[in-house]
């Protein structure tokens, strides 16, 4: 990658940064630090619980959702980021995690412990495995198994079992592992082996959180990469790091070492940006009742 291809990029990232700044503002948001929270004098009475808590992984997963939020109040710690706000009437509080099962099930624990949700929902992207699934539509899980092959069936409301039936919605059974599964030889042989629908890294482990606290909970994904599509060499090396610096650090490393990862990397955020739109547009109009 040439310096002046470089330059653009981080000059691009900037913007982005800037733009993210002007919106919050706009729209009225508060940040704060875990360490400003806990320092805060103790609240007269316990808050109410929040309607919904929703369980994400990435910051591209839950960002067009979270801009919809009114009012919204931001709580940082070390890999965690929480919004809490209005959406259509309910109190939401969204939670960013980072990848995989360990940083879900802990991000869960605290989401209940600090807001007292009334459901749970583990949102984000998923990769196809049946051929019926489409780039962008919303799988709405009704049992999960994980890499041992065991099942935990999940009860649907009846505001939720009855979106099922839209166009571009499916529901059936997801499948939590602990890798990201790029290949098209690889979805298919879990598609024969699981019978799942789709595949992800996180639903299993904030459904075993919920089932052990009694909170209700559901699990809304949007497809991000269909069955027969290869996702990029570099996504796994991306997924595992911390930061949005450090995934930045990651790109720009993985597009100097081989410079057609920039194509690859341009048309998966694009994609992304598509289907976290779509997945905020059904979780704000969804009734979970």
């Amino acid at each position: 990658m040439s310096l002046r291809l470089l330059q653009i990029w981080l000059e691009n990232v900037a913007k982005m940064k800037v733009r993210e700044t002007v919106g919050q503002v706009a729209r009225g948001q508060i940040t704060k630090t875990l360490a400003q929270v806990t320092a805060a004098p103790p609240p007269a009475e316990e808050p109410k619980p929040c309607h919904l808590g929703i369980v994400f992984a990435l910051g591209i997963e839950a960002g067009c959702l979270e801009d919809t939020l009114q009012g919204s109040v931001v709580i940082r710690g070390n890999e965690l980021v929480a919004r809490e706000g209005g959406l259509g009437g309910r109190r939401v509080v969204v939670i960013r995690c980072g990848a995989g099962r360990q940083k879900a099930a802990a991000a869960t624990e605290l989401l209940i412990d600090g807001h007292r949700p009334q459901r749970v929902i583990s949102a984000g992207f998923a990769g196809g495995l049946s051929p019926s699934l489409k780039r962008h539509d919303i799988l709405i899980a009704d049992r999960l198994i994980d890499a041992d092959g065991r099942e935990m069936p999940l009860d649907l409301s009846p505001g939720l079992a009855a979106t099922a039936t839209q166009p571009g919605v499916h529901r059936g059974p997801l499948l939590t592992l602990d890798r990201v599964v790029r290949l098209p030889s690889e979805k298919r042989q879990l598609f024969g082996r699981y019978g799942a629908l789709a595949v992800e890294m996180e639903t299993a482990a904030v459904a075993e959180v919920c089932r052990s606290r009694q909170v209700a909970f559901s699990s809304i994904r949007v497809i991000n990469d269909p069955a027969d599509e290869e996702l990029p060499r570099d996504m796994e090396h991306l997924l595992v790091q911390k930061t949005e610096v450090a995934r930045l650090g990651a790109a720009l490393g993985a597009i100097w070492r081989r410079p057609g990862s920039a194509k690859d990397m341009y048309q998966l955020g694009e994609n992304a940006l598509v289907a976290s739109t779509r997945l905020a547009k059904f979780l704000a109009q969804t009734n979970f009742v």
